[in-house]
C-alpha cells in the first residue's frame, strides 16, 4: 500500500458520465481519494452519504473528493443519483488503480476468503504527495475524520 510521502501514481478512469478523469486534472489541488468496495452496499452507502453531506465543507476548504470502486460507470451513475453524490465517482473495473494504490487484496467475510477492495482513503496535497493514509476505514464518521485531518 502507498504510504505518507509517496507520490500518487498516474491514473485515468471514467466517471459516472463516461468522461475520462486523470491525475493531472488535480494538479495544484488538494483532494481525498477514497476506495470503496461496491455501490449500494450498507457501508459504502453510509460513506458516500457522509461525504455528500459534508461536501460543501470540503469545497470551502479547497478539497475535492474522489470515490473509486470496481463498479462500472452505469452503476456509479445510479448510485450517484440515488445518493445525491456531488463529487466524482470513478470506475476502476480492471482494478488497475486499486492495485497501484495497494488497496486490492485478500478479504474475509463470514469465513470466506476473496479478493476485493480494502476500504482506504488517501489525502493528497497540491503537489500530488500523499499526506495521510486511512486504512481499514470505518464508514460512519469517516468524512469528518478526513476533513479534520486536512485541517491539521
Amino acid at each position: 500500500m502507498l504510504s505518507e510521502g509517496d507520490q500518487v501514481p498516474d491514473f485515468s478512469l471514467k466517471d459516472a458520465d463516461g468522461k475520462t478523469v486523470k491525475k493531472s486534472d488535480f494538479k495544484g489541488k488538494k483532494y481525498a481519494v477514497y476506495f470503496y468496495p461496491k455501490d449500494f452496499t450498507p457501508g459504502c452507502t453510509t460513506e458516500a452519504a457522509e461525504f455528500a453531506q459534508d461536501y460543501k465543507k470540503f469545497k470551502t476548504s479547497g478539497i475535492e473528493i474522489i470515490g473509486i470502486s470496481p463498479d462500472d460507470e452505469e452503476s456509479h451513475k445510479k448510485f450517484g443519483e440515488k445518493m445525491k453524490v456531488p463529487f466524482i465517482l470513478l470506475a476502476d473495473t480492471e482494478k488497475e488503480v486499486a492495485k497501484k494504490f495497494g488497496v486490492w487484496g485478500k478479504k474475509q467475510f463470514m469465513g470466506r476468503e476473496y479478493m476485493g477492495v480494502n476500504r482506504s482513503t488517501f489525502l493528497v496535497d497540491e503537489k500530488g504527495k500523499i499526506l495521510k493514509v486511512f486504512e481499514k476505514v470505518k464508514p460512519a464518521g469517516h468524512a469528518q475524520e478526513v476533513l479534520d485531518a486536512f485541517k491539521n
